[in-house]
């Protein structure tokens, strides 16, 4: 059985502000996939909670309502498995609110990273972000949906991480696909 400390990484999932295809700055919509499979990357990779942020009432209902299914539903004893996945999840209806959460755990603000598929001037590279997420420090990888995070947002983090890469010009991969790839590169074995 593998035997490692967590990070105190935090991940943020987050709907607003994002960008849609047009460019302009939407609130996008919540997706069950997405909770469930970043939810269960971040539990792989032993990151402390995932942080579902909307600012759209009936969205943050639907996912008490999902998240409470999988806890303390029918769902919890269908699949336990899945319920400690799912216990990773916290709901927020700002992106503020989530760092002031993570910040009350005791250890201080985290240093908040954004990832973005387009290309970042003086980005963080993976390897440098592995050798931070090792002292210690609270950090929150901030994730977004729709077109990705609104380019004003992404100003006012403390680093931009590079994108991933693959071997064709075509990048345009799911959320929780990206989230799994950087879990992996940063945490993985």
């Amino acid at each position: 059985m593998k035997t490692s400390s967590r990070p105190n990484l935090h991940l943020i999932l987050t709907h607003y502000p994002v960008v849609s295809k047009k460019g302009e700055i939407i609130a996008s919509a919540v997706t069950n996939l997405d909770l469930h499979d970043i939810a269960r990357a971040g539990r792989t990779y032993g990151v402390r909670s995932l942080y579902i942020v909307t600012p759209v009432l009936d969205q943050l209902e639907l996912v008490d309502k999902i998240v409470s299914h999988w806890i303390s539903g029918s769902g919890a004893l269908y699949n336990p498995i899945r319920r400690e996945a799912m216990s990773l999840i916290r709901v927020q209806e700002t992106y503020a609110s989530a760092l002031d959460d993570i910040a009350a755990e005791g250890c201080g603000k985290p240093q908040t990273i954004v990832t973005s598929a387009r290309k970042q001037n003086n980005s963080l590279s993976m390897d440098a972000f592995r050798v931070m997420i090792q002292d210690g420090s609270p950090y929150a990888l901030v994730l977004g949906t729709a077109w990705g995070l609104a380019a004003d947002f992404m100003d006012g983090a403390d680093h931009h991480l590079e994108p991933i890469v693959g071997p064709t010009d075509y990048n345009h991969l799911s959320v929780r696909s990206a989230a799994s790839i950087i879990l992996d590169r940063l945490l993985g074995g």
